[in-house]
């Protein structure tokens, strides 16, 4: 799948879902990587370099009009909404979503609008609604999700709510969303597409 993009979006728990995730791909994973996790708007994060540890892939904080580039993981700054336009990242201090700034749906919905059928969406432990809408309009453009069982998740709402509103492709428990994400993106590889 050339030219795509994973999109992931995660609240309470995130850090070690996203860990484990991330342990699980190779440096050769062939796509861009861009992630919401729910976080303070203000203060310094060690998210980057905790998630850095784990992960073969630079993991940073993108720039307005940066380009997206494969072998990189991007995670949206504290207190900005991460859209994609055109092959470029875009930041918004616009209002909050769901009571989330940065917000998974801005996210999830720009990239389904950009990349559409090319775009692979990942909801994962959350306490909230944030990814549902978004998630539904990636399947509305042709793109695929992946969903965190939520009897695996450390809160089982946000996958809940993307399972109600989206018909997920996959909902798996935490450690099989990398082999799949990596299947897709590498159809060659031994993990068997389950759809």
């Amino acid at each position: 799948m050339s030219n795509g993009i994973v999109v992931i979006g995660t609240s309470l728990g995130g850090l070690t879902a996203l860990e484990t995730i991330f342990s699980s791909l190779s440096d050769s994973f062939p796509l861009p990587i861009a992630v919401v996790q729910h976080r303070m708007p203000d203060g310094k994060s060690r998210l980057l370099p905790l998630l850095q540890l784990y992960a073969a892939q630079k993991v940073k904080e993108p720039q307005d009009k940066e380009i997206i580039l494969a072998g990189n993981i991007y995670v949206a700054p504290a207190d900005y909404h991460l859209m994609i336009e055109d092959g470029t990242f875009a930041l918004s201090t616009e209002g909050p979503v769901l009571a989330a700034r940065p917000s998974i749906d801005v996210l999830f919905e720009s990239a389904a609008d950009t990349y559409r059928e090319k775009v692979i969406g990942v909801i994962l432990t959350g306490a909230s609604a944030d990814g549902a809408k978004g998630a539904a309009h990636i399947k509305q453009r042709g793109g695929r999700i992946l969903v965190q069982d939520p009897e695996s998740a450390e809160s089982g709402v946000m996958p809940r709510a993307a399972i109600k509103s989206a018909n997920p492709d996959w909902v798996v428990p935490l450690r099989e969303i990398g082999p799949i994400l990596a299947n897709i993106a590498n159809p060659s590889e031994q993990y068997a597409d389950s759809r």
